[in-house]
């Protein structure tokens, strides 16, 4: 039950959005996975409805490999408008692990973020199911998602053309954080500005890290204004780590223990950033305490 487990972790609100892995954008074509995104992005609507305190959505975007990204806008636009979602998942990989289609940088996505930005509304990149045998879905293809989106980046000029595009790289960055040192080098033999100027005004990071040392790690490496807490309730790992006696997916129990973390830093990690990024939860958490 997800209140149930959200009340025992002291979870206020999610954003919640269809199951990453059953976007499942390889199979069929586009009517397909525009019935489909319709069927799944209703099912959160109705959620958000029932307990309106507990759940705002964040849509599933109908993308089909080979399909131009503009197709989406209507659905987006649907859930944006009329049922009053404040977010989206965009896969930057439809194929299912096969990676064919541009990268995120690339103008073929440039219709989709002009949306983004009418709409106010940020994006979590995440791919969904691997049909590529040489890629688990939660163990490599989404971690590979999350790195590859991240060296896309790094790459292109996308925040040039688009600086008020906001982003989320799930799951604490893939590899980002721990390899910081190398991103950063490889940007500089690119010519590329710093990562901090190139990246860290539209690119976010979110706390989906199964252990302590691995937020500890997220927050040395990345600045605290950058990261959303994000506890996957219920998401890739669901047992109880041995260890510890708690979950793995418990991830606020992690940045609790972190000894020399501010209050202000706290709150900006709990609260304050989801609320700056989120704009449109933002707004109407404002008007509720108004």
């Amino acid at each position: 039950n997800q209140l149930k487990v959200m009340r025992e972790r002291g979870i206020d609100l999610t954003i919640f959005s269809p199951r990453a892995s059953f976007m499942a954008h390889h199979l069929g074509d586009f009517a397909v996975s525009a019935e489909w995104a319709g069927i799944c992005n209703e099912l959160c609507f109705r959620i958000s409805q029932l307990y309106p305190d507990r759940f705002v959505g964040a849509a599933m975007l109908p993308q089909s490999p080979g399909a131009d990204p503009k197709t989406c806008l209507p659905e987006l636009e649907k859930c944006v408008r009329d049922y009053g979602f404040v977010g989206l998942n965009l896969n930057p990989d439809p194929s299912g692990g096969h990676w064919t289609a541009p990268p995120l940088t690339d103008r073929y996505w440039y219709k989709l973020y002009e949306k983004l930005v009418e709409l106010d509304v940020p994006a979590m990149v995440h791919v969904s199911m691997s049909c590529n045998p040489n890629f688990h879905t939660t163990g490599a293809h989404y971690i590979n998602g999350d790195t590859t989106a991240f060296m896309q980046f790094i790459t292109g000029d996308l925040f040039k053309d688009f600086p008020t595009l906001r982003l989320i790289v799930p799951h604490g960055g893939g590899a980002a954080p721990y390899h910081w040192g190398r991103y950063q080098g490889l940007a500089q033999d690119m010519k590329r500005p710093p990562l901090k100027e190139l990246l860290l005004n539209n690119v976010y990071f979110d706390t989906c890290v199964y252990h302590k040392p691995g937020i500890e790690l997220l927050l040395k490496v990345i600045p605290v204004d950058n990261i959303l807490f994000a506890q996957e309730i219920f998401g890739a790992v669901r047992g109880v780590n041995p260890e510890t006696g708690f979950n793995y997916d418990d991830t606020k129990r992690y940045i609790d223990a972190i000894e020399g973390l501010s209050a202000g830093d706290r709150e900006k990690i709990f609260h304050t950033n989801v609320h700056r990024v989120y704009s449109r939860y933002g707004k109407q958490a404002a008007g509720r305490t108004a």
